[in-house]
């Protein structure tokens, strides 16, 4: 059975002020996501979920429906604020989504196979996508899930600070934990975050998530209890988010599991600033100058 790529396109974008991702960077008005799927394609994926806010619903289908129907399975999922939430007195503060692990838990009722998990705004390479298929096909199961790991200093913005989910790595390569550094930015020769005010350095050669993830279907019923007790305890906080690395974090306190991390020294690019954007642009036209990619992905 092929996997399928769940890719997460519901967020609000505000760090970017537009919805990036629709925008065009390649030759032929190419997203950012075509990219993703053109090599979740080629590395033998079956299908494309993505997951997207029901009130950009009608013009992302227009962007991506036609020109992806002879070239994978594609199906959509919405994730709404009301989605698994059992008492809606919660809802009646919030605007803001409930976070990515809300998301792949919207896409339950139509994912039965192994799946990865990646952002819609963020370049993870070919070597990810391979590597994430033959993990899936062959690897994946009940208790052993994975996560593609980025070299730290291969995924820093020229045009500010960027939040990075550390990982700590055990020697057999198992994920231990996740620890969220924010505003990391490159200072002369070295990698830095901020923290309390002061500046630690921190190695640029670490593995950190770009929220590419692996799972097994069984995912989504630890996500669903994990979700409903976050309700409980976190529904009045209307900036409460329920994110990929809790599911993750308690899945691997069973001893009997374990998140493997799969190395990459592929370069990330994203759009994380709209700065950024000139940059994707100049990266996609060298891939294509390198062959990697052809100038029309689907013509």
């Amino acid at each position: 059975m092929k996997p399928t790529l769940l890719i997460l396109a519901a967020g609000m974008a505000s760090r970017y002020g537009s919805m990036k991702q629709t925008e065009g960077f390649g030759p032929c008005g190419e997203t950012i996501m075509d990219y993703s799927i053109y090599d979740a394609i080629n590395a033998g994926f079956g299908k494309v979920v993505f997951i997207i806010r029901k009130d950009f619903a009608e013009s992302f289908k227009s962007t991506f429906g036609d020109k992806l129907k002879d070239q994978i399975s594609v199906d959509y999922v919405f994730q709404e604020l009301d989605s698994f939430v059992k008492d809606s007195s919660v809802l009646n503060e919030r605007t803001k989504p409930w976070g990515t692990g809300h998301a792949i838990l919207c896409a339950s009722s139509i994912i039965n196979e192994p799946f990865a998990v990646i952002n819609a705004d963020d370049y993870y390479g070919p070597d990810a996508f391979a590597k994430a298929s033959d993990f899936l096909k062959n690897r994946c199961n009940e208790n052993t899930y994975s996560i593609v790991g980025y070299q730290l200093d291969k995924t820093l913005s020229s045009h500010g600070t960027v939040s990075r989910g550390v990982c700590e790595v055990d020697s057999a390569h198992n994920l231990v934990s996740i620890n969220e550094r924010t505003k990391i930015y490159k200072e002369v020769d070295k990698v830095v975050f901020e923290e309390d005010g002061n500046n630690i350095e921190v190695s640029g050669s670490s593995s950190v998530s770009m929220n590419f993830w692996c799972f097994h279907p069984s995912v989504f019923q630890l996500a669903n209890q994990l979700f409903t007790d976050f309700v409980v305890a976190n529904g009045t906080n209307p900036k409460s988010e329920f994110f990929i690395p809790i599911i993750a974090d308690s899945f691997i306190q069973n001893s009997a599991n374990s998140i493997k991390v799969i190395p990459t020294t592929a370069q990330w690019f994203g759009v994380t600033y709209k700065e950024d954007a000139a940059g994707v642009k100049q990266n996609i036209d060298a891939l294509i100058d390198e062959k990697v990619y052809p100038p029309c992905l689907w013509k």
